[in-house]
């Protein structure tokens, strides 16, 4: 089942807007956002649902239903079906070691300021301090600005022998053991999260357009989008969105900042545009999480 979530996670401390944003650079990060959502919902289509794998997993739930209501032979016979199914996933060429059953898209929106997470930082650091964990962990689940693909996977190593451990606790008249093994198999499936920070692609949207700006000589805008660009940055860091590149937050700042001064001088700032764009879409790209869990 494809799904689409659509959370914006905002505490009642965080319900602070970017002060430094105006409309313009508004409608660029929100149409940047959009533009980023819409390409993740795309490559959540593509992932391939195994329907074999979905009926078998909806298959081992009535066994357990079924060993529940005392019925073991019907157990049985529905078990060998789940079996059936798997030996038909597994019997495809290069069957991946993770069978994709389900997958969705979440988004959780901050719309908060910097000062905004540091004094959210604070606030939960003092819970934690008191041993608060649950209030600290709710200001914590705030901290987030991300689009996250997800997908839910049956392990194609371990979910088919579990089912034959316990079909053979069945034919041994081990119902408890059977249905243990089961229970303990449908909690096996793991999940995979692709995350991208929405920061990284606010800020990239505003450089694009400050670019734009700078070559019609609209500096004053131009420079605005950069504020707000440096602020985006600020607030990816913040929220503890780190990359694998060279590049750092701090080169990315700089960068920024030399453009700044080219715009308010006579001088073109068109090769450091570009410089800051690859710099910029090399760090986004190793910024981009894989989680398993």
């Amino acid at each position: 089942m494809k799904k689409v979530i659509l959370s914006t996670v905002v505490a009642a401390l965080l319900a602070g807007s970017n002060l430094l944003a105006s409309e313009a650079t508004k409608a660029t990060s929100n149409k940047a956002v959009s533009e980023a959502k819409a390409k993740i919902e795309k490559e959540n289509k593509e992932v391939k649902i195994f329907k074999e794998a979905v009926d078998a997993v909806a298959l081992t739930n009535k066994v357990i239903e079924e060993l529940n209501n005392g019925k073991k032979d019907e157990a049985v016979k529905t078990l060998e079906k789940a079996i059936g199914k798997l030996e038909v996933v597994m019997a495809a060429p290069n069957a991946p070691a993770l069978i994709p059953i389900d997958s969705g898209v979440e988004i959780y929106t901050f719309t908060g300021s910097l000062k905004d997470i540091q004094t959210a930082l604070i606030t939960a650091k003092a819970l934690l301090k008191e041993n608060k964990v649950q209030e600290a962990r709710r200001i914590l689940d705030t901290l987030r600005s991300e689009i996250v693909l997800k997908t839910v996977n049956l392990p194609l190593a371990s979910y088919p022998s579990a089912l034959k451990l316990a079909a053979k606790f069945l034919h041994e008249n081990r119902v408890d053991e059977a249905k243990n093994i089961l229970a303990q198999a449908l909690m096996t499936f793991v999940t995979v999260e692709v995350v991208t920070p929405i920061p990284l692609l606010q800020a990239q949207a505003l450089i694009a357009k400050a670019e734009k700006l700078a070559k019609e000589n609209k500096k004053d805008k131009a420079l605005d989008n950069l504020k707000v660009a440096k602020e985006d940055l600020k607030i990816a860091e913040a929220l503890g969105y780190t990359s694998e590149s060279d590049t750092t937050y701090k080169m990315l700042e700089d960068s920024i900042e030399k453009i700044e001064k080219e715009i308010k001088g006579e001088n073109k700032p068109g090769k450091l545009f570009e410089e800051l764009k690859n710099k910029l879409e090399e760090f986004k790209e190793k910024a981009v999480k894989i989680f398993k869990k």
